[in-house]
């Protein structure tokens, strides 16, 4: 009965993954301005138009990308209203998903008539990270369902905050170096301003501290399930990413790899978000959290 709304919790998540990595690729590509206006694509036409050429479709194609994350959003809202009683808390960040991504195609007409202003496309960015966040959370309440309390022990639970609150700060500070760089969505789009490779180093910083928190958070609590798994998928994902950091500022930032890092990095956000939310148990249960071991349910 509830095979549908876990679908569409998932496909939810992934399309909000999916639209970083087409939205870089617009960026990428120098297609930011592939489409000049906006709902249309150029004045009098909704679709790219010859003249474009490979920027039109590609900047047109994240469009619609936008526009298939808005539906499954839809979908994942009237789901969640029909499924409110079995699925408790999911219908808030449900709404909040819905509204978030209209918000994101209303930024996303700004960036475009203000030329790509560095600052506007870091909100942009930033928004697709808080929804990824959304979105896992939701999937995770269709998945695990009740309210619960935070469990672990101490150096457990101060792990997970100091990471929780390292999360944001790489990101933001990322948004701010990325600003900086080279890739601007357009080859005449201004830059904040920033010193680049000052800024390359000012990123791996906090960086490599949130790599110290993941270790730190497998070390205490791999053996509890599924708190241990998601732990040790973020290290995975966070020594991933900082490997394509290092390689691609040694090779010049390549598309290909910023564009990876782009998508890792939202993808570190939800697996964020899922490991805090592993670390609770079910407040009517009075056990240990050490005792607990649940199966992962996605």
């Amino acid at each position: 009965m509830t095979r549908g709304i876990r679908i569409a919790s998932v496909a939810t998540l992934a399309s909000q993954i999916l639209i970083v990595g087409t939205g870089g690729a617009v960026r990428l590509t120098g297609s930011g301005l592939g489409c000049t206006t906006w709902p249309s694509c150029e004045p009098g036409s909704f679709t790219p138009v010859p003249e474009q050429g490979i920027h039109g479709i590609i900047e047109f194609a994240n469009r619609v990308m936008g526009g298939a994350v808005l539906l499954i959003a839809l979908v994942m809202l009237v789901l969640a209203i029909v499924h409110r009683r079995r699925h408790p808390g999911v219908l808030p960040l449900a709404i909040v998903v819905v509204l978030g991504t209209i918000a994101q195609a209303l930024i996303g007409a700004v960036v475009v008539f203000l030329h790509l202003r560095p600052d506007t496309v870091g909100i942009h960015f930033a928004l697709s990270a808080v929804l990824v966040g959304v979105a896992a959370w939701m999937a995770w309440r269709v998945f695990r369902g009740r309210r619960a309390r935070f469990g672990g022990t101490l150096a457990q639970r101060a792990l997970m905050l100091g990471t929780a609150v390292m999360v944001p700060v790489v990101v933001v500070v990322g948004i701010l170096t990325t600003g900086s760089g080279p890739h601007a969505g357009d080859g005449g789009t201004a830059r904040n301003g920033l010193d680049p490779e000052v800024m390359q180093h000012v990123h791996a910083l906090p960086a490599y501290a949130l790599l110290a928190l993941a270790v730190g958070l497998l070390l205490v609590g791999w053996r509890l399930r599924p708190f241990g798994i998601w732990a040790g998928t973020l290290l995975a994902l966070l020594v991933t990413q900082a490997t394509i950091g290092i390689v691609q500022s040694n090779l010049g930032l390549p598309i290909a790899l910023v564009g990876a890092h782009m998508v890792l990095s939202v993808m570190i956000v939800a697996t964020t978000v899922l490991a805090a939310l592993s670390l609770r148990v079910p407040a009517a249960q009075g056990v240990e959290v050490d005792d607990v071991r649940e199966p992962v349910a996605a």
